[in-house]
């Protein structure tokens, strides 16, 4: 590799970064922060704080919850907060990891900042963001390129949250290989194609990823080995690090404009489409025929009895499409999970794999829709892919715009605007992280632990 792995994480300076993957650092914590804010009202989200707040206690460290205010241990903080965003589906993704990076990344560096006793500066968040990034990125597509089974992505974002540890403590460069050893080794290894066969609150094992993550860090501060990491130091896996430093992955995130699955997402891009062309109605569909690759076909759940199921459907969002025009927060919770119009469309698709279509996945994520009306007519979408990726990006304005439909309905709009300065202002020289932590932490409706001055700042 360009530079020595442990090397990267301890001395990384943000004057050598891109200023293409800074900003777009800036987009995915944006992204992830409004994720949080519309996840917090999930019951996973409640169930969670609830388990830390009572089983996660804090003595000397004490971080804490996010959008929340209470504080738990920083491994509880980091749990739940992972947790949190992955129960509502609408993060950032890189597609070769076939999973998700910030999701950990975000509340491990959190955590660990929350519980310093030396406030952290706005440069040095950012700069733990892309090393938390990039780490992670590159042990995914390491992990799922040498082993069989298609694991969550908590087994690889732990690498990441432990690469922030390993920084913000300043291990040496062997404890930071400990650090990384452990964190792969407790790393949840779960099997993500069965909570797509049957969709629960297990999601992406991210909550766990960020706290074995964190914990492994502090296990590696006091001494605890674990090196070495596999994913970084195998033999089969070195050449995915070896351009680390010289080209930033996390410029290949994609973002989602809707809260489901990405798999489903070239589905609900094709219904779109032909909903806009033609101006058909829900009365007018006799059948619609999905055609996808193997791992989508999985998503089944016509007629999902809660969010997760909703969240891991094809048919059930592309049938909200037609029937609302579109996919988004209400669209998958409890109003639409009743909706007759929404389960009687959801009843006509059938899903077929497009062999073509699974030997081009995780490279490419396609579909192909064919909507049959009663009148005998049939539109046909063609080959579609999922909108936000690198190829096909959404805006930065319709990032921003997906960020304050997020947020504000939890903080407010003033909350939310503060919360986008002070992100834009990450990479500004003198600026502290602590009015991004304070607001990002205390509690929905309140400001304690925020000044007025940090506020007054933010919004300048």
């Amino acid at each position: 590799m360009t530079r020595p792995l442990t090397e990267f994480i301890r001395e990384l300076c943000l004057e050598d970064v891109p200023g293409s993957a800074i900003h777009q650092a800036t987009l995915c914590l944006l992204d992830l922060i409004g994720v949080a804010a519309a996840g917090r009202e999930t019951d996973l989200s409640r169930i969670i704080h609830e388990h830390v707040t009572h089983h996660f206690g804090c003595s000397d460290l004490k971080s804490r919850l996010m959008f929340d205010g209470r504080h738990v241990s920083p491994s509880g903080m980091a749990l739940a907060g992972g947790m949190t965003i992955d129960s509502f589906d609408a993060h950032d993704g890189h597609p070769l990891t076939k999973g998700h990076a910030g999701v950990a990344v975000l509340p491990a560096l959190l955590g660990f900042a929350d519980a310093r006793a030396e406030p952290i500066s706005a440069r040095e968040f950012l700069t733990c963001m892309l090393i938390g990034y990039e780490i992670s990125i590159r042990a995914g597509i390491a992990l799922h390129s040498t082993v069989a089974d298609y694991h969550t992505s908590g087994a690889w974002n732990a690498l990441g949250a432990a690469a922030i540890g390993a920084r913000l403590l300043a291990l040496e460069a062997e404890q930071t290989r400990h650090a990384l050893g452990i964190a792969e080794y407790h790393g949840p290894r779960s099997q993500m194609m069965r909570c797509i066969d049957r969709p629960s609150m297990l999601k992406d094992g991210s909550g766990w990823g960020a706290m074995a993550g964190l914990s492994a860090a502090y296990l590696a501060s006091n001494g605890f080995t674990g090196a070495p990491a596999i994913t970084c130091e195998g033999e089969e896996a070195l050449s995915f690090w070896s351009d680390l430093g010289d080209v930033w992955l996390i410029e290949d995130q994609y973002f989602k404009p809707y809260p489901v699955c990405r798999w489903a997402q070239p589905a609900v891009e094709a219904v779109a489409s032909l909903v806009r062309q033609h101006n058909f109605r829900s009365q007018d569909v006799h059948s619609i025929t999905i055609n996808t690759f193997h791992e989508a076909v999985r998503l089944q759940g016509a007629a999902p009895r809660n969010t997760e199921e909703a969240q891991y459907s094809i048919a059930f969002p592309v049938a909200a499409m037609i029937a609302r025009g579109a996919v988004g927060r209400d669209e998958i919770t409890a109003d639409a999970l009743t909706n007759s119009e929404i389960l009687g469309l959801a009843q006509k698709v059938k899903l077929k794999e497009n062999v073509d279509y699974s030997a081009q996945f995780p490279h490419q994520r396609l579909a192909d829709l064919i909507v049959h009306l009663e009148s005998g007519d049939e539109f046909a979408s063609g080959t579609t892919s999922a909108r936000g990726d690198p190829e096909t990006p959404l805006s930065e304005q319709q990032i921003i715009d997906k960020f304050f439909s997020l947020c504000e309905p939890l903080t407010g709009y003033e909350r939310a605007k503060s919360l986008e300065h002070c992100v834009t202002g990450l990479a500004e020289e003198g600026a502290l992280a602590t009015p991004l932590i304070d607001l990002l932490l205390c509690a929905p409706g309140k400001m304690h632990g925020v000044t007025q001055q940090s506020l007054d700042n933010s919004v300048a």
